[in-house]
């Protein structure tokens, strides 16, 4: 027969009265020796990994002793009060307050459990990004910090990175601290804790939505590389291709375009996934080369030349719908 542990045996708790409990047990009909064979018969197995409700009911200054039902009042320590960060326990809790807690760790030799709000916010927050990511949501977020490669931001309380690639401003990197900027996801991976975000692509994004294929657009060339020139059209970026400028074959870029030159270009192309705008001035040339003997009768031209190639695309549009109802299906 399993022996009853003697009343002066069983823990009742640090911050607990005996006295008085003794008096409630007595008072409920049972006595502490019962109560003690209750504790053995109901007591949970409690497993790191685990989330658990608990009752907060004391704020010290290391942490909190949380109430979870064990034998010995959990504990948890400040660092894992929130993926935030937080002046004092008291901003995030209050005693009496009851919430759902992560077992950290086995009992110590006291027989006391390591608890944390902060994994549970973790994973949470993970699971809310790749959320966003699927939906492609833009959104916004303060730039705390920036480094060598680029600038740092938080994004449902974890940590994000920008690459110097994908900002797209023209102010100084480290004038960006306390800036709110618009951000689309490149990268979420939990397992290598690595959030990768595009102000660049969200920029273009929302330009996109306000651009179409066959518009012609006021640029000022910003960037001169030997595959072509990068135009700014309204703080956004397109790409004017080296096979794009003119009808006749250039050598390098230099030699029609400069720094800073306001230009007209067309646009012949946008790609919303990939944060890309393609531009193009041979589409606009009168005459082949016009590029590059003539630009001034180019940019007066544009317009009348885009028109032309809008009712190319439609002519051909409705070719390819006229072939495709004309095909018939054994």
């Amino acid at each position: 027969m399993e022996e009853v542990p003697a009343a002066e045996e069983i823990s009742i708790g640090d911050n607990t009265n005996r006295r008085n409990i003794v008096r409630d047990l007595e008072g409920a009909g049972f006595s502490l020796d019962e109560f003690a064979s209750l504790l053995s018969k109901y007591d949970y197995n409690f497993k790191p990994g685990d989330v658990v409700n608990g009752t907060v009911f004391a704020l010290e200054s290391k942490g909190a002793m949380i109430d979870i039902g064990a034998k010995t009042a959990a504990f948890m320590p400040m660092p894992e009060v929130s993926i935030n960060r937080v002046e004092g326990l008291s901003d995030v809790l209050e005693p009496g307050e009851v919430r759902e807690f992560f077992i950290l760790s086995e009992e110590n030799e006291d027989g006391q459990l390591t608890l944390s709000i902060r994994r549970i916010e973790y994973q949470r927050a993970w699971e809310r990004v790749r959320q966003l990511q699927k939906e492609d949501a833009t959104i916004y977020s303060e730039v705390f910090a920036t480094n060598r490669g680029g600038a740092l931001v938080r994004v449902e309380g974890l940590r994000g990175f920008i690459p110097g690639s994908h900002i797209s401003t023209r102010k100084a990197k480290e004038e960006l601290v306390s800036d709110f900027l618009p951000l689309k996801f490149l990268e979420v991976d939990e397992e290598r804790n690595r959030l990768v975000l595009s102000h660049r692509r969200a920029l273009v994004e929302r330009k996109m939505n306000r651009l179409e294929v066959g518009e012609v657009v006021i640029g000022t060339v910003r960037g001169i590389k030997p595959y072509g020139a990068f135009i700014d059209i309204g703080g956004v970026s397109g790409l004017l291709h080296i096979s794009e400028i003119s009808h006749e074959h250039i050598e390098t870029p230099h030699t029609v375009l400069n720094v800073n030159d306001q230009m007209k270009v067309m646009i012949i192309d946008l790609d919303a996934e990939r944060g890309r705008i393609s531009l193009s001035t041979k589409a606009l040339e009168p005459e082949p080369g016009d590029m590059l003997t003539d630009p001034q009768k180019v940019f007066d031209k544009a317009e009348e030349m885009a028109a032309r190639y809008k009712q190319m695309l439609l002519e051909q549009a409705e070719e390819g719908e006229e072939l495709t109802m004309g095909v018939t299906f054994e």
